[in-house]
């Protein structure tokens, strides 16, 4: 998996390419920790349309980033979802726990 981080302003798009699972835990996590800290971001959108799969560890990372950014006070979005990766966010709620534009 390829990960791009873009900030704009207060808002940051994390651009995920490729195969979303275990074995892109540490890419996943190198981006996002800066995140947590840095007070001038409030927003953050993981794009995923060019995110060809994802599995149930890819569901945990989203759920730990949510918890984190939550406490921070940040805002999680999730964009570009499509296919397979949008039925299985279906398919785990994802809708109740986060925007999905």
């Amino acid at each position: 998996m390829q990960v791009n981080v873009t900030k704009d302003g207060n808002r940051v798009v994390i651009l995920l390419s490729g195969r979303f699972d275990f074995n892109t835990h540490r890419e996943f996590r190198s981006a996002v920790e800066p995140l947590v800290t840095d007070g001038g971001v409030a927003a953050i959108t993981i794009d995923f349309s060019s995110v060809e799969y994802l599995d149930s560890s890819a569901l945990g990372m989203l759920l730990m980033l949510r918890d984190r950014m939550s406490g921070a006070k940040k805002v999680v979005t999730l964009a570009g979802v499509h296919g397979n990766v949008k039925q299985v966010l279906d398919i785990a709620n994802f809708g109740k726990l986060f925007q999905i534009t």
